[in-house]
């Protein structure tokens, strides 16, 4: 039975991120809010950043969680997020604590913040806002890479990985 049920809501997540993404935009599609994962951390504690080694792409910098991080291309660099409301559903922004970050293999004078539409602060690297996508459930995962030719994990250097996702996925499957 539980088996069914992932089945069933992996279907329908599938489906509502195609329809999602028929609008003809640049608007990425959106998730559930349900499937929203920010990495929010609580009142008084700091994100963590640090890298690590995901599928093709080398050393990219990752959560506390160990969850790829993402730069858009729509975003300008010390403006910001253009992701919100149900962009920022499927892809949520790391929000900055309110302490300072805490880094493992990133250069501090990298990372700062921007403030968003809603008043919160977001992390940035090189500064652009930095993202999870939800998608991604695990550490590793890099299923956003390159999703709508404007979605890319990025170094420690806070630049852009372009290269493709490997596998037979392209990271573009549906969204």
């Amino acid at each position: 039975m539980k088996r069914f049920a992932f089945a069933a809501a992996t279907a329908v997540l599938g489906l509502a991120a195609l329809t999602a993404c028929g609008g003809g935009d640049d608007t990425p599609a959106a998730a559930p809010q349900s499937q929203s994962t920010a990495s929010t951390p609580d009142a008084g504690s700091a994100p963590k950043l640090a890298t690590a080694d995901v599928a093709n792409f080398g050393k990219v910098v990752v959560d506390g969680n160990q969850r790829t991080l993402y730069v858009f291309d729509n975003d300008s660099a010390g403006k910001p997020s253009t992701c919100d409301g149900e962009c920022a559903a499927l892809w949520p922004p790391v929000k900055a604590g309110t302490a300072a970050p805490q880094l493992d293999g990133i250069d501090a004078s990298l990372v700062g913040t921007v403030t968003r539409t809603d008043g919160s602060k977001q992390v940035t690297l090189a500064g652009l806002p930095l993202y999870q996508y939800a998608p991604d459930t695990q550490a590793g995962d890099g299923k956003g890479q390159g999703v709508l030719g404007k979605w890319w994990v990025v170094g420690a250097d806070g630049k852009k990985i372009t290269t493709p996702a490997g596998g037979s996925d392209s990271g573009n499957s549906g969204y």
